[in-house]
């Protein structure tokens, strides 16, 4: 599950309306679906998930958090991602190495879309760079994020860190 304080930044930096139309492709538990959900309630989170189980765990979590607005797509992406209306944001949190083939699908539909790739490995953060050479699309930003929470250690508190995290924040280009 992705933590709340890259869930927090991941959201934020996507900078949703209302009445978004998003994709959290490779939706994992759903948390990241959630929290876009919230933000854009009047809007659409399509969560798209290939495993069944984090598909039953999706429906769970939305069920249980009130966000009627998360509709579960099961499939890969890009496949999964044809049926869809065109997206105002994607969020890409697993492209199980469909990432150029993901976006290039994406902005198909939208051009001018607003996406946000966390990435947890250099190999994807370095696909994620290449992508924005290879696509009309530009590169807002690129950032690391690294939080650490305190642990009771007798009487004193020590941090322990989460792996590091980096999200790339792009748009589409149009020509």
């Amino acid at each position: 599950m992705t933590k709340s304080e890259v869930r927090a930044l991941s959201v934020s930096k996507l900078k949703l309306t209302p009445d978004s139309v998003v994709y959290d492709v490779g939706a994992g538990t759903g948390s990241v679906s959630v929290e876009m959900a919230r933000v854009a309630a009047a809007g659409t989170v399509y969560a798209v998930e290939r495993e069944d189980a984090a598909c039953a765990l999706i429906d769970q979590n939305r069920r249980q958090l009130g966000t009627p607005n998360v509709e579960i797509v099961a499939g890969l992406a890009p496949a999964a991602l044809a049926p869809l209306p065109a997206p105002t944001h994607v969020f890409v949190g697993g492209s199980s190495g469909n990432l150029k083939d993901i976006l290039a699908a994406v902005l198909a539909k939208n051009p001018t879309v607003r996406i946000v790739i966390n990435s947890v490995t250099l190999e994807t953060i370095a696909e994620t760079l290449a992508c924005v050479r290879e696509l009309p699309l530009v590169q807002e930003e690129v950032v690391c994020i690294n939080v650490a929470g305190a642990r009771h250690l007798g009487r004193y508190n020590l941090m322990t860190a989460q792996n590091p995290v980096y999200l790339a924040v792009l748009r589409g280009r149009t020509p």
